[in-house]
C-alpha cells in the first residue's frame, strides 16, 4: 500500500485526469447496484426499499413460470446469436479497405460506411418503415419491377430478426472497422516487405500478416461482445415492434419495459434485468477464461 501511495504521489497528474472517470463510474454504475435488492422485494415506491416486503425468489419464479418466458428467451437468444454472427463483417471490411492503394477512394468509402453511425435510432427505424413500406417503399418497388411479390417486412414476424440485424450491420460496420484499421496501422511494415520478398500474394499477406497482427484486438472486442450478448438495443426493438410481429420481436428488454415501466411492476422488472445481467456476466467470465487458457489476449 505504501509503495502504491508513493507511486501515486509521483504521478498525481495522471490520477487527477483519471478521477472524473472513477467518480462517474462510482455514481452512475456502482452506486445504483444497491437498488438491485428490489428484485427480491415486493417493492412499493411509497414504502421505499427499506420498508418494502421481502419475497425472496418469488419474482424470479414468476418470470420463469410465465407463459411468455420461453418465447421471450428464444427471441432474445436467436437475435443475439444472429447479431454475433455478423461480428466478422467489420474485420473483413477493414482488411479489404486496408488493401486499397487509392487514398482518396479509400477515404470516400470509409466516410460513406461510418456516416450511418451518427443516425439516431428513431430516424433509422423511420427510414426502415419508409424503405420497406409495401406501398411506397423502394425495396418493394424493386421487387415489383423484377416480378416478385411484395413483402410486408415490418408486419411479418419471420422478417423481424433479419431487418433488425442487417439494418444494425449497415449502421455500425463502418464505425466498428475504425478500430481494426487502427490496429492494422500498428503492424510492422517490415513483415509485409519480408512476405513480398518470399513471394507471398496479397491474400497470403492478409492471412499470415494482417490477421495475426489484429488478432489480439479481435479477441478483446469479441470478449466484450459476449459480455453484452443478451443486452440487445431496447429502443430499436421497441420502435420496430408491431402487433403483427410481436411473436418474434418481444425480447427481454421490451418485456422489462412493458411490465416494469408501463405496468409499474418494478420488482418483477428488476428481477428480469438481474437475470439478464447474470447471464452476460457468466458469458464474459467464461470466454475470458477460455481466451486466457488458450494463451490469447484476455481482459484480465
Amino acid at each position: 500500500m505504501r509503495i502504491f501511495a508513493k507511486k501515486a504521489l509521483m504521478k498525481w497528474q495522471l490520477y487527477v485526469l483519471l478521477a472524473p472517470t472513477i467518480l462517474y463510474m462510482a455514481i452512475f454504475d456502482y452506486f445504483p447496484m444497491y437498488g438491485v435488492q428490489i428484485a427480491f422485494q415486493k417493492y412499493r415506491p411509497a414504502l421505499g426499499m427499506f420498508r418494502s416486503e421481502w419475497v425472496g425468489w418469488a419474482n424470479f419464479e414468476r418470470f420463469f413460470n410465465a407463459y411468455q418466458f420461453w418465447n421471450i428467451l428464444e427471441n432474445t437468444l436467436l437475435l443475439s446469436v444472429y447479431e454475433l454472427a455478423m461480428f466478422p463483417i467489420p474485420v473483413i471490411m477493414a482488411l479489404l479497405l486496408n488493401q486499397l492503394t487509392n487514398r482518396k477512394f479509400k477515404k470516400i468509402v470509409q466516410t460513406i460506411t461510418y456516416a450511418p453511425h451518427f443516425i439516431s435510432v428513431v430516424v433509422l427505424v423511420g427510414m426502415l418503415y419508409l424503405f420497406l413500406s409495401p406501398q411506397v417503399g423502394i425495396v418493394n418497388r424493386f421487387l415489383d419491377i423484377v416480378g416478385l411479390s411484395k413483402i410486408y417486412f415490418m408486419g411479418e414476424a419471420a422478417w423481424f430478426k433479419s431487418v433488425y440485424v442487417w439494418s444494425g450491420v449497415w449502421q455500425s460496420m463502418g464505425w466498428g472497422m475504425i478500430i481494426y484499421l487502427a490496429a492494422l496501422t500498428g503492424i510492422n511494415p517490415e513483415l509485409h516487405e519480408s512476405a513480398v520478398v518470399d513471394g507471398a500474394t496479397k491474400a497470403q499477406r492478409v492471412w499470415h500478416v494482417d490477421v495475426p497482427g489484429i488478432l489480439p484486438t479481435i479477441a478483446i472486442l469479441f470478449i466484450l461482445n459476449m459480455g453484452s450478448f443478451m443486452s440487445l438495443g431496447f429502443e430499436k426493438a421497441y420502435l420496430m415492434q408491431t402487433p403483427l410481429n410481436i411473436s418474434s420481436s418481444e425480447i427481454i428488454q421490451t418485456y422489462v419495459y412493458t411490465r416494469g415501466i408501463t405496468g409499474g411492476e418494478f420488482s418483477f422488472a428488476a428481477a428480469i434485468g438481474l437475470f439478464n445481467s447474470l447471464i452476460n456476466l457468466i458469458l464474459l467470465v467464461t470466454f475470458n477464461t477460455i481466451a486466457r487458457r488458450m494463451k490469447m489476449t484476455s481482459l484480465w
